[in-house]
């Protein structure tokens, strides 16, 4: 019968142990993920101020190279 009881034992660490993980490896996805949604929307703001060309420097504007 002990053989029993330590194989249980036995199981039920592990288990305990495999719940930790899989908690922890949640977390981290998580993180992961709000860290990509946060990209992702900073990522098309930029591509929006490209296509309305407010980063396009007026060359009227811009002093003549030094060679001039």
């Amino acid at each position: 019968m002990t053989d029993f009881a330590e194989r249980l034992e036995a199981l039920e660490t592990r288990i305990a142990f495999q719940d930790q993980t899989i908690e922890e490896l949640n977390a981290t996805i998580t993180a992961q993920w709000r860290q990509i949604d946060l990209l992702t929307r900073k990522l098309e703001t930029v591509e929006q101020q490209v296509r309305s060309g407010v980063h396009i420097a007026d060359p009227s504007t811009e002093p003549p190279p030094p060679h001039y």
